[in-house]
């Protein structure tokens, strides 16, 4: 028995081990986004983080649990995995760090309870991503919004934000899709590419920090097989939860 566990230990051991050398998540990462192309943001002791977005951000959260720093409330996602870390790294700056998402989410549904689950909470870095569902649901027929919609009501909570909170330090998340998985086919494209474009644009204009995950799931595939990242071309499996973890993270010093 002794023997037995040993080598089982040894095999689940060498088959990690192999598996993250063969994926390189350090390798993809510095190919999709080379140090200092992510524009940086210094901590400071106390400070509020919040999450929000759709159900990439929600990823099966509490909604009853309204906490900070909980796995219920952080869900199973890149949330999780980016607030661990950081709670894990910056143990003497006594973060709070909040997760909103919710599934389904559109730019107007974010605008809709924006005061309760972002400027009430008054956070000091706030993290968004949204788009997939704005495009998403308009292609399967269940949403009449339009790119311009997108990129307006989007561009206003932005402006309604920064009023109320004028110091806030923003990273806007592009919104991805890995075609061929799933739910995400070549009807998605060119057009979806237009979303991702305009989150581009909205980050520049109020010189947000940008996290380009479209180029990184790109450069993840050249590694792995796209259903290794996400199971459905758009919410990400616990391996591409990481990668977009990580890739958060290169966006905090």
């Amino acid at each position: 028995m002794k023997s037995g566990n040993y080598s089982r230990r040894s095999f689940l051991k060498k088959t990690a081990v192999g598996t993250a050398a063969a994926v390189s998540f350090p390798g993809i990462l510095s190919a999709a986004a080379p140090k200092g192309k992510i524009k940086e943001i210094t901590l400071s002791k106390g400070q509020t983080i919040l999450f929000q977005g759709d159900s990439i951000t929600d990823a099966g959260r509490d909604k009853n649990d309204q906490g900070f720093n909980t796995a219920g409330n952080l869900g199973e996602g890149y949330s999780l995995l980016a607030g661990a870390s950081m709670l894990n790294k910056y143990a003497d700056l006594s973060l709070k760090i909040f997760n909103r998402g919710i599934s389904g989410n559109k730019v107007y549904q974010l605008a809709g309870r924006w005061d309760a689950d972002c400027l009430e909470l008054k956070p000091d870095v706030l993290s968004i991503l949204i788009g997939v569902n704005d495009f998403w649901h308009k292609i399967d027929g269940h949403y009449d919004g339009t790119l311009e919609i997108y990129k307006n009501d989007y561009t206003a909570l932005i402006e309604r934000t920064l009023k109320a909170l004028p110091n806030v330090k923003l990273i806007i998340c592009e919104p991805f899709a890995v075609n061929g998985i799933k739910s995400v086919t070549d009807k998605w494209f060119p057009d979806f590419y237009g979303y991702q474009k305009a989150s581009k644009e909205i980050s520049d204009k109020f010189k947000a920090t940008f996290i380009p995950y479209q180029r990184i799931f790109d450069e993840a595939r050249k590694k792995a097989p796209g259903d290794y990242w996400t199971g459905d071309g758009v919410h990400p499996t616990l391996a591409g939860a990481q990668l977009m973890a990580k890739a958060w993270l290169k966006a905090i010093k």
